[in-house]
């Protein structure tokens, strides 16, 4: 029998058995290699703050609503990080094969049956090793962010929060000629983030605030953008005080509650800062119609595949899919060490 991660309750992950996949006209059948899990938007949901847990998202309206909640535990299936093998193919399908490796959003199940034009296209480019295929989404989440920052060649850039998608941001950035001054709480991740291509790193506990320093570094006229991805109201404060007037705060985080640490009556409004959102189901309206999600994961992989992005130094946890309990528990600690896990599921390469 296949197997799927589940949220059984609170703090309560499990790998439980689920019924196969029918394979039907115009899809194909992958079995899963490596799944990548979220540290941020799947924690939520590990911890109960998911706002679907507790609210109904009226598509319509586009509104949380009191009510029934969209999910109840226990809840199976989310991820959107995984690689895995096609092995059956409908016979209407002529443009992918038994034994292609794909990567793709089927979240964290042994198996899969998916619509071929879902995977169609997305085979892990020769000579890029299968595992980094996990991170196409969160490279896209990462592009997404920067481009919505709008930079150009020449401006300062401060990247507020050096986990996973972070890091990826602090590359993408440096690729495109913007100065970056990193911004995390743990030494680990600051140093990790020069490797990225970050100029200058800070202490997010800094005296005075990160904001502050980062005033200092850039002889206080402030950074041109920055790019919040903690999802700490805390951070995003700092990223506020970090921009120079008229500035722009790209706010990419999963931010949970009330934002009891983010002041508007300061900063914010004296500087006439910016607060723009960030969400992987769009891209940013100033580019039009030109890019899409589907392009935002393209255009990762190609420079994952010519070497531009190194994402080997952020698989911190390669677990087998049996301890996903375990996996999750790590995650939920937050130790600075701690940055992609991935679920490898059986019949993965040893």
């Amino acid at each position: 029998m296949p197997h799927i991660v589940q949220f059984s309750a609170p703090k309560l992950v499990e790998l439980v058995e689920c019924e196969q996949q029918t394979l039907a006209p115009g899809t194909v059948r992958i079995r899963t290699w490596y799944s990548g899990i979220s540290a941020g938007t799947e924690l939520t949901a590990y911890r109960g703050s998911n706002p679907y847990l507790s609210k109904s998202w009226d598509v319509a309206q586009r509104l949380f609503t009191e009510g029934a909640p969209a999910f109840s535990y226990p809840v199976a299936g989310w991820g959107y990080s995984e690689v895995g093998e096609v092995i059956e193919v409908a016979d209407d399908v002529d443009d992918l094969a038994p034994g292609d490796v794909v990567y793709g959003i089927w979240g964290h199940r042994s198996e899969a049956v998916l619509p071929a034009p879902a995977v169609s296209g997305r085979q892990i480019p020769e000579g890029t090793e299968p595992l980094h295929g996990i991170f196409a989404r969160v490279g896209a989440i990462a592009l997404n962010a920067v481009l919505g920052a709008n930079l150009h060649l020449g401006e300062d850039l401060a990247v507020f929060g050096q986990g996973v998608i972070g890091l990826l941001a602090t590359r993408l950035a440096d690729l495109s000629g913007t100065r970056v001054i990193a911004v995390d709480g743990f030494e680990a991740r600051r140093e990790l983030a020069v490797r990225m291509g970050a100029h200058d790193v800070v202490a997010a506990d800094t005296p005075g605030g990160a904001g502050r320093q980062i005033r200092l570094l850039t002889d206080y006229q402030g950074v041109d953008t920055a790019i919040e991805l903690s999802g700490n109201y805390r951070a995003l404060h700092e990223a506020v005080r970090s921009v120079g007037t008229d500035g722009r705060v790209i706010a990419a985080g999963f931010y949970q509650g009330g934002g009891e640490h983010l002041l508007l009556g300061e900063e914010f409004h004296h500087n006439r800062v910016q607060i723009i959102a960030s969400q992987i189901g769009g891209t940013p309206a100033h580019l039009g119609a030109r890019w899409t999600p589907a392009r935002l994961v393209t255009v990762f992989m190609d420079q994952l595949a010519a070497g531009r992005v190194d994402v080997a130094p952020l698989i911190s946890d390669v677990l087998d899919a049996s301890d996903v309990a375990e996996a999750f528990r790590r995650l939920d600690e937050g130790a600075p060490q701690t940055l992609q896990t991935v679920l490898r599921f059986e019949g993965a390469p040893a």
